[in-house]
């Protein structure tokens, strides 16, 4: 992986599986754990190993001896398929392709079958069961039975640490995604009963409980090797958490998610990027402003998903693909004319976040699989910000930045409206001007407190956060997702439609429900 430990990853596993389900497949590696940390390097191999599965899909790039059989790897993606969730069902994207089962995001029609949702909720669940077997793996009894040095022994107490938040990370993307899904931890061991179905509120305590329990144990913002999780990590995984509590459980925590942005804020570690662009370009690893990053290279990790996906998938029609340190494009997402109408019109002040290919291009969409119906979106490029294209055409150096200091500043600004305590007005408002005025280039996008609304704020994570996968969390938030919310090809109507409240949450796929009896599936499917 580039930049994560620099270590070539190893496949060790006794749980490596399809579901989280079948927990009596055959190990994916005939080496047993205890031969495996025979050497001590394998510690740290297998920390790479949890933070490569959210880029690439197996033990070779970009395809070839996938972690999970039986299925397409290019797909399965874990960022893919996150982005895919969180962005094509809402108004921020489409995609013109017709694979089975992908039109149904944004036309809200997914049903248990979808086999996209499938390969999302088998990669939360394949992280979370490596987490366990490496937790099971490095207690103080195995440690000792192995006789690892000291050295190693206080370097594997920050790996647990990073094992859990990892863990944790996946566990919020399914409360999120999924609704009430299996709680399982190290203890549970592989071979044993299927896991049993925990509540959301259950799966909130956990998440809520697992970052109290390591926050102390993770490195110093700032200070962890890049693509690595620090405190800071932790503490805006713990700020999400708290942001989306009064979805999860029923209960508003805004001034709980207050003193966790808080803790990032006065960490002093971060600062805004001057330049937007520059967070999203081939070398946006230099970008002080990001604090937690999925790392990708065009040598050293590939993959048909993650950024290769995003960025190819942008590129199409007359764009000239070599512009954006691409070799081709494949045709694909763009944006809907909801979004584009959140900017000013060309002839006023230019807000650079308006990121648009407009060029033979019609801004409404009349045709979902013309790719020139659309604006497309190449927010993300392969290009350095000194101009020099990326290392490979076609697989980008591009990281994807999955927590960013913006987000922060609009995350405290409306938790701030939202009634939390621990912050004030007038620094929420300022920390929404100081991205206005980085739009900008100067302070004629500052707003004045009194435009400082709900609503505003949820334009603005629009206008700040595109692509960066947390639209459909947002607009659920707002309770926007489905009942309230009309964007255009919503619901495959033109003009939009409402849906289903039942929608704000993706069913439990079809195949785990048959695998796994304890299992209820979600409303409404």
């Amino acid at each position: 992986m580039k930049k994560l430990l620099k270590i070539t990853t190893i496949l060790l596993l006794t749980i490596i599986g399809v579901s989280c389900t079948n927990l009596e497949i055959d190990p994916a590696s005939v080496i047993a754990g205890d031969k495996v940390f025979s050497d001590e390097s394998s510690y740290q191999a297998f920390v790479a190993k949890l933070y490569a599965g959210l880029a690439v899909t197996g033990q070779q790039g970009p395809a070839g001896s996938p972690d999970i059989q039986s299925i397409d790897e290019g797909f399965s993606n874990y960022l893919r398929q996150y982005w895919g969730a969180q962005e094509l069902s809402t108004d921020e994207a489409v995609i013109g392709w017709g694979d089975a089962g992908l039109p149904d995001f944004h036309e809200h029609s997914w049903t248990a079958a979808n086999n996209f949702l499938t390969a999302m909720y088998n990669r939360v669940f394949f992280q979370v069961s490596q987490a366990n077997e490496f937790l099971r793996q490095t207690t103080e009894g195995k440690l000792g039975e192995r006789n690892v040095s000291t050295a190693v022994r206080a370097q594997i107490t920050n790996y647990r640490a990073e094992a859990r938040f990892l863990r944790a990370l996946s566990y919020w993307h399914g409360l999120d995604l999924f609704g009430s899904i299996p709680l399982y931890d190290e203890t549970f061991l592989p071979g044993s009963q299927a896991p049993t179905q925990a509540t959301r509120q259950e799966i909130f305590n956990f998440i809520e409980s697992e970052i109290q329990a390591i926050e102390n144990n993770m490195v110093a913002p700032g200070s962890q090797e890049y693509g690595r999780a620090s405190q800071a990590a932790a503490w805006m995984l713990m700020a999400k958490l708290y942001m989306n509590a009064e979805v999860y459980t029923g209960q508003a925590r805004y001034t709980d998610a207050i003193t966790y942005l808080n803790k990032i804020i006065n960490s002093g570690a971060y600062s805004l990027k001057p330049n937007f662009q520059e967070n999203f370009m081939a070398d946006n690893n230099t970008s002080s402003e990001i604090i937690f990053a999925i790392p990708f290279d065009g040598v050293r990790t590939r993959t048909w998903g993650g950024m290769t996906f995003l960025i190819n998938a942008s590129l199409g029609g007359s764009m000239n693909t070599r512009d954006f340190g691409m070799n081709g494009g494949w045709w694909g997402t763009r944006t809907t004319s909801a979004i584009v109408d959140l900017f000013p019109d060309a002839t006023a002040t230019i807000d650079e976040r308006a990121i648009f290919f407009t060029t033979d291009k019609t801004k409404e969409i009349t045709n979902i699989g013309d790719y020139n119906s659309g604006y497309s979106a190449p927010k993300f490029i392969n290009k350095t910000s000194g101009g020099a294209d990326g290392s490979d055409g076609t697989h980008p150096d591009t990281d994807f930045p999955m927590f960013r200091l913006a987000d922060v500043y609009l995350m405290y600004a409306e938790s701030v409206l939202r009634g939390g305590t621990g912050g004030d007005a007038g620094t929420a408002l300022n920390y929404v001007n100081q991205l206005r005025e980085r739009a900008y280039n100067n302070t004629t996008g500052n707003i004045t407190s009194a435009q400082l609304t709900l609503n505003f704020i949820l334009d603005e994570r629009a206008r700040e956060l595109m692509w960066e996968g947390h639209r459909r969390t947002d607009l659920i938030r707002y309770n926007q997702f489905t009942e309230n919310g009309i964007w255009p090809w919503k619901g495959n109507v033109a003009a939009g439609r409402v849906t289903e409240k039942f929608r704000d949450l993706y069913p439990i796929p079809s195949t785990e429900l048959i695998s796994n009896p304890n299992l209820t599936q979600n409303t409404g499917y």
